[in-house]
C-alpha cells in the first residue's frame, strides 16, 4: 500500500517561478497568501498555504497548499505538506539539524491542532503567521481543535520564534473568499 502526497500542477509551476530569495517576512507571506488564493481558484484544496525559507538568505525550499479533499486524507494540511516535501528536497528528516541553516515556516493561518504538534518535530526555528486561529474558525467554521493556550510559550520554550499578525488582513480576504464559495468545510464527523 501507498499513499501520495503531492502538490497540483499550477503549484509546482508556481514553485519555479519563485525567486533565488525573499528577504522580507512581508513579501514571504505574500507569497504564501498568494498560493492560498490559488488553491481556491484551482480548487485544488483548502484556503491554507505554507512555506519554507531559509530564515536568513529568504531562499525559499518549498509552497505547499493545504490537499485534504482532492487527496482524501485528513492529514494533507498545508503545513504537513510542506514541511514533508521540504524534508525530501532536503533529505533532512530534522530541519533543524546540525550544520542546517535556520528554517522559517510561513502559514498564511495559525497552524490547527494537529499541524500545531507537528512543528516542533520538524526542527524549524521559526514560525510567522497570517491570521489567528479564531479568525480562521470565526471566518470559515473550521474546528481547529484543542491548541495549547499558550502555544507560542511552548514554541519559545523549544527555541522557536514565533511572528504573529503578518499580513493577517489579506491572508483574512482569502477565508472569506473561501468561506464565501460554498466550498466544503471539512471538519471531522461533520456528517455525524
Amino acid at each position: 500500500m501507498q499513499t501520495i502526497i503531492d502538490l497540483p500542477g499550477w503549484a509546482v509551476e508556481e514553485n519555479q517561478k519563485l525567486p533565488q530569495a525573499i528577504e522580507s517576512v512581508q513579501d514571504r507571506m505574500k507569497h504564501v497568501i498568494e498560493f492560498s488564493r490559488l488553491n481556491i481558484q484551482h480548487e485544488t484544496g483548502g484556503p491554507f498555504a505554507a512555506g519554507l525559507f531559509e530564515r536568513a538568505t529568504g531562499r525559499p525550499i518549498i509552497i505547499g497548499v493545504n490537499r485534504v479533499i482532492p487527496l482524501n486524507n485528513s492529514s494533507a494540511h498545508a503545513e504537513i505538506v510542506t514541511l514533508m516535501m521540504a524534508q525530501k528536497i532536503l533529505k533532512a528528516f530534522d530541519l533543524g539539524g546540525q550544520g542546517m541553516p535556520d528554517y522559517q515556516l510561513v502559514i498564511n493561518a495559525q497552524p490547527c491542532a494537529m499541524c500545531y504538534g507537528s512543528i516542533p518535530w520538524s526542527g524549524v526555528r521559526s514560525v510567522v503567521i497570517g491570521a489567528s486561529g479564531e479568525q480562521v474558525e470565526s471566518l470559515t467554521g473550521f474546528d481547529e481543535g484543542p491548541v495549547h493556550p499558550q502555544w507560542q510559550l511552548e514554541y519559545e520554550k523549544r527555541g522557536i520564534e514565533v511572528i504573529e499578525n503578518v499580513l493577517a488582513e489579506q491572508a483574512c480576504e482569502v477565508l472569506k473568499t473561501f468561506a464565501a464559495s460554498g466550498a466544503e468545510i471539512y471538519n471531522g464527523r461533520q456528517r455525524s
